[in-house]
């Protein structure tokens, strides 16, 4: 969403959640793609009111989701944020062809 992506247009004003460790991946990749430090505060700002406090238990989950995916090479975040979704009855909204064909995927075109 942060890259403006029309394809993710529609999602933009949706109920959504994340975590701080999503947060986290998403402003070192505004960082190395050379935002300016103006948006990278406001998309920031954004995204610190779609935190949402982790269950300890999504920690292992996790783990293991990415250990049973080995062979698609996913991050640690996406593989939290995957299992978030999971357990909280929400669809995982990624642009990252690795989780396309994943069930409780909502997959949009980069």
């Amino acid at each position: 969403m942060y890259e403006k992506n029309p394809n993710f247009e529609k999602y933009a004003k949706v109920n959504a959640v994340t975590s701080y460790f999503q947060v986290y991946e998403v402003y070192h990749s505004l960082i190395r793609n050379g935002y300016s430090e103006e948006d990278i505060e406001d998309f920031f700002e954004f995204l610190q009111n779609l935190c949402i406090d982790l269950d300890f238990d999504w920690i292992p989950q996790s783990v293991k989701f990415r250990k049973e995916n080995k062979k698609r090479e996913l991050s640690y975040a996406d593989c939290l944020g995957y299992v978030i979704a999971r357990e909280l009855n929400i669809r995982f909204l990624t642009g990252d062809k690795e989780f396309e064909d994943l069930p409780n995927v909502e997959f949009v075109k980069k």
